[in-house]
């Protein structure tokens, strides 16, 4: 109820400048006033006001047009005024009260929520550069640009703001945006003391608190980013676990502990991401390194079982099989070490030939866009999508980068937008309809021009990375042929090779509630998670 009171108050404002005279002007502070203090239904209030007087110069056609937009205004009936006030905004005739037209459509446009064409026209309004309306279109076009995560607009907008200007309810978005871009440009001091601003009854709240951890992450202070994630945590236990912002905060600690370098807490933090997360796929393979690190290797090998099976077969994950073979390394188990590099070399060879191919001949940005939207139909609608040219796991770990995620949802509101224009009967064939429909429809093309050559950005450096990767295993298969040459050594000059039983055997695992059953290359979903290495070293 608020905002509308706010929003039609700032239209019978500015409608009344466009008329002259004291008369006129008495009018405004009288119903300002009143819309500030009674709170009636807006609509009767506007029906009583007074049309306002159109200025000296204009034709009767003209003047009567002007008259009739401003009525509708004042009367709430946005999409009846505003191929109106479109076409006003165009003619030679209004150029004195062009900014204040194309503000006021712009709030109209708002109203209706069709807010990629509202951003347009607050835009030209700022670009006028003198305009009395500025200030009022910076405000609604920093609010357009955040809700359409359009973030170069909505840089734009910020750039041209003083954080005393905006009202208080509306400064905690913009302590929020203006701490993304201090995090972005590396000022981490300055982008915690922004995102710690936002208060807790924000919407912006949470995400703020993330990044506030990950700016004092970004300057190794780990003690203060525990602090704020524990504290964030706390705040969410009420909640079920599978909370998508409990399940981060407790990721995020589980992070945060690994940089400290403290593993063994790392590994607790990693173990309460629940399984049925989406987080929980990552957190398993983090947590195999911290297992590593900390010289747990069958914990580590046993994560792996999982992490291999065939349910993850669409996953992009080619380190963890590096990993896995040095762990094999560790414990001198050459034979699965041998296995796992072939294992890399089958999974991941074709993927980097494919990438390859597909990158040689296609050069195009809307061809990558073509790519990246099958293999998102086929991952969120589970349409068929054909032959990927870019191999699914590949696509799949690209739709995860956020510039990709925000880019794609960014598109998706703008679809959404275009339908709803040319489903308004009143919109859709008019001048204004046409004008909407041409530019949603630019939008959405150099939007996916966009995200194709965001997508050929990550294809380049997924595959210099594969390179890099078919190094390291060449260097690691040197390490395990010349382990087997010392072990052959050692076989030759009549010395044993003592087998080092760990601790913990078969027989703990079945006292405490788990069945024994070598495994025999068949996965269970439900086994998922609870696999148990009992292999032995196999080192001297």
């Amino acid at each position: 109820m608020m905002k509308s009171l706010l929003f039609l108050s700032l239209i019978l404002a500015s409608a009344a400048v466009i008329s002259s005279g004291a008369e006129a002007q008495s009018v405004v502070k009288k119903k300002t006033s009143k819309v500030t203090t009674v709170p009636q239904a807006p609509k009767k209030k506007v029906v009583s006001a007074p049309v306002a007087k159109a200025p000296p110069g204009l034709s009767n056609a003209s003047a009567r047009m002007l008259s009739e937009a401003l009525l509708a205004v004042r009367n709430g009936q946005c999409e009846r005024a505003t191929n109106s006030l479109f076409v006003m905004s165009r003619k030679n005739e209004f150029i004195a009260e062009r900014e204040q037209i194309k503000y006021l459509l712009g709030a109209c446009l708002m109203e209706m929520k069709l807010y990629q064409v509202a951003a347009f026209q607050f835009v030209d309004v700022i670009r006028s550069g003198n305009s009395k309306y500025t200030k009022q279109s910076i405000e609604k076009l920093s609010f357009a640009a955040d809700i359409l995560g359009d973030e170069t607009m909505l840089n734009y907008a910020i750039s041209k703001v003083q954080i005393e200007d905006f009202p208080a309810q509306n400064k905690d978005m913009i302590y929020f945006r203006l701490g993304e871009i201090k995090l972005k440009n590396n000022r981490f001091s300055e982008a915690q003391e922004l995102f710690a601003k936002v208060g807790s009854g924000s919407r912006y709240f949470a995400q703020s608190q993330f990044n506030r951890g990950l700016a004092f992450l970004e300057a190794n202070k780990t003690r203060e980013a525990l602090m704020i994630y524990k504290d964030f945590l706390a705040s969410r236990t009420s909640l079920p676990v599978t909370d998508p912002n409990r399940v981060a905060a407790q990721l995020a600690i589980a992070r945060t502990y690994y940089q400290a370098q403290d593993w063994d807490s790392a590994i607790e933090a990693y173990r309460a991401i629940p399984r049925d997360t989406e987080a929980w796929h990552d957190a398993l393979f983090e947590s195999s390194w911290a297992m590593l690190r900390a010289a747990k290797f069958r914990s580590s090998l046993s994560n792996f079982q999982s992490l291999h099976s065939t349910y993850y077969e669409d996953f992009y994950l080619p380190e963890s099989l590096l990993l896995r073979a040095i762990v094999y390394l560790y414990i001198c188990k050459y034979d699965e070490m041998d296995k796992v590099l072939t294992l890399f070399e089958k999974t991941y060879g074709p993927v980097r030939t494919s990438l390859g191919q597909f990158m040689t001949v296609s050069n195009d940005s809307l061809s990558y866009f073509a790519e990246i939207e099958k293999a998102y139909n086929r991952r969120h609608d589970k349409k068929s999508t054909g032959v990927l040219k870019i191999p699914y796991s590949v696509s799949r770990e690209i739709l995860d980068e956020s510039d990709v995620k925000n880019s794609l949802g960014y598109l998706k509101t703008l679809g959404a937008e275009k339908a709803k224009i040319e489903g308004l009967v009143r919109l859709s064939k008019t001048s204004f309809g046409s004008y909407a429909s041409k530019v949603l429809s630019n939008r959405i093309r150099n939007t996916r021009i966009t995200i194709g050559d965001m997508v050929k950005s990550h294809v380049l450096s997924i595959r210099g990375e594969l390179k890099d990767l078919y190094e390291q295993a060449e260097f690691i298969r040197y390490e395990m042929i010349n382990g087997r040459k010392e072990t052959l050594k050692k076989r030759i000059a009549g010395k044993s090779l003592e087998q080092v039983d760990e601790k913990v055997d078969r027989t703990f695992y079945v006292q405490n509630g788990y069945e024994y059953w070598p495994f025999e290359g068949e996965y269970w979903l439900d086994e998922i998670g609870n696999y148990h290495y009992l292999g032995k070293q196999s080192c001297e």
